[in-house]
């Protein structure tokens, strides 16, 4: 895949909710909530500040994280066929694990 993110915007994969409750209750599609984990595939360089300097991102490639799946300046994009989704480091919550 060739596609880098621009200053603080991080390219995630979503990681997909279970579809079952631990009771074994099948939930339908139409009620699960869009996940909120997601996995980093790429990151910008950082944004810059008042003077020019960078400042690098604290997330890398590879990590699984936590972000607002609720914020609608999240934008979703398809990449070589994969749906994937582009967040602000500001909208990730944390970083799992």
């Amino acid at each position: 895949m060739k596609f880098r993110p621009l200053h603080d915007r991080v390219l995630v994969r979503r990681i997909e909710a279970e579809e079952k409750t631990a009771g074994g209750i099948i939930i339908p599609d139409s009620a699960q909530e869009k996940p909120s984990q997601g996995e980093v595939v790429a990151v910008g360089a950082g944004q810059k500040d008042d003077a020019g300097k960078v400042t690098a991102l604290d997330v890398q490639p590879g990590d699984r994280i936590l972000f607002d799946a609720n914020n609608y300046m999240n934008k979703e994009v398809k990449i070589d066929g994969e749906d994937l989704l582009i967040v602000k480091e500001g909208d990730i919550l944390g970083i799992m694990g």
